[in-house]
């Protein structure tokens, strides 16, 4: 009877020895795995961030560039474009049509 609880007890060992082995295997991967989603995930922010900068400057520029626009489409800026290149605004040349 010894011999029989002596193996069971070795073959126990052994399955424990293993089990463990392997625990130990997959917290080291998940360890690892969870390590480099960590920074891959930490680039991909700083990447985001840096995007929205861009995104920002370049509204900032859209916007400038729409202000400008209007400055040079208002009316008093075209007379005076028209009046330095000899141009006049005759209202008495406009008709009206009317389709009745």
């Amino acid at each position: 009877m010894k011999k029989n609880k002596k193996n069971n007890v070795a073959k126990l060992q052994k399955f424990e020895k293993k089990y463990t082995i392997i625990g130990t295997c997959i917290l080291l991967c998940l360890w690892v795995f969870s390590f480099f989603t960590k920074i891959s995930l930490s680039s991909i922010n700083i990447e985001v961030e840096r995007l929205n900068n861009e995104v920002s400057k370049q509204e900032k520029t859209n916007q400038s560039l729409v202000m400008k626009i209007n400055e040079l489409a208002s009316l008093e800026n075209i007379q005076a474009v028209a009046n330095s290149e000899g141009l006049a605004y005759n209202n008495g040349n406009i008709v009206i049509v009317n389709n009745q």
